[in-house]
């Protein structure tokens, strides 16, 4: 009989591709996982692993096991939804993560309306850039991760997930309160076309974006400093050193010696709660998605 914890631990390696990263994966040491394997092979009664220069990779029988490990698995979660449901009672563990304005945005009000509610959830939380959270949410690492994608760039989403839209978080143009455009009620995007630009850090979802939608005005932007902080970014617009696209969602009140201005054809990031769809009638799932969806409300209306 093949052992599930076993087969759990052969289904990360093949997920993260090492040792390490199972054993980082499932928050167990690399000899813990070295010795599952080496137990399941004795189960299985063939090799799995092979030595692929410093590392290991899986051998025929273990991608084949590793595959059916990825079913059974998805399979024995779908039943534990199903026996939670079937209690109706929101209890148990549960990790969240979002992106980090949208952690600030939505966390603290979603989180205590949880507490109050639904004590014995217990929800841990955690800032994690969108592509990560959508690869940990695919791993099972997280059971639901809070993503963005703006007006024309769609973020890609693996097959098997379940989102629920949050909120439509508009942005405006970040500038220094002495900027000649800072007085006026909007602006549009060609206007910046000679300003020093702060954005994100390079391959980040968000820089993407910017870089994709001021190329496809043909603004070719002259990017002066980058922070993946906003409150960094609005330290260096005070001072003078730039400008910056500002979302409002967590955005707070701005320092002194920042304007924010609308853009003339509005800018808007969608923001959505992801989980993988086997787990979909967790009630603890859908209690953690209502709580953030009334959290996407309250700001949108505020």
């Amino acid at each position: 009989m093949l052992n599930l914890e076993r087969l759990r631990t052969l289904d990360a390696v093949a997920r993260h591709g090492s040792v390490s990263g199972a054993a980082e994966g499932l928050h167990v040491t690399t000899s813990a996982v070295s010795q599952q394997l080496t137990k399941l092979e004795r189960e299985a009664g063939q090799p799995l692993l092979a030595k692929n220069g410093r590392g290991v990779r899986l051998t025929d029988a273990g991608r084949l096991l590793a595959d059916h490990a990825a079913r059974i698995l998805s399979q024995v979660e779908i039943a534990q939804a199903d026996l939670e449901a079937q209690r109706g009672r929101v209890v148990g563990d549960l990790r969240l993560a979002a992106f980090p304005t949208g952690a600030r945005g939505l966390f603290p009000a979603a989180l205590a309306a949880l507490r109050a509610e639904h004590p014995q959830l217990r929800v841990s939380s955690q800032e994690m850039e969108g592509d990560d959270s959508v690869r940990a949410v695919v791993r099972g690492d997280l059971d639901v991760a809070v993503v963005i994608d703006w007006y024309n760039k769609p973020t890609p989403m693996p097959e098997g997930m379940a989102k629920r839209a949050l909120l439509d978080d508009l942005a405006d143009v970040a500038m220094p309160a002495g900027h000649p455009l800072a007085g006026r009620a909007e602006v549009d995007l060609e206007d910046f076309a000679d300003d020093e630009w702060i954005t994100w850090p390079e391959g980040e979802f968000c820089w993407e974006w910017l870089m994709f939608t001021l190329g496809g005005k043909g603004i070719e932007p002259k990017v002066a400093h980058v922070a993946g902080e906003h409150a960094t970014q609005m330290a260096l617009i005070a001072a003078g050193l730039g400008v910056a696209i500002a979302p409002r969602l967590g955005r707070g009140p701005l320092p002194d010696g920042v304007v924010a201005v609308p853009v003339r054809s509005a800018m808007c990031r969608h923001v959505y709660a992801i989980w993988r769809a086997d787990a979909d009638r967790r009630p603890s799932i859908r209690a953690v998605v209502d709580a953030l969806h009334t959290a996407g409300t309250q700001v949108q209306s505020a």
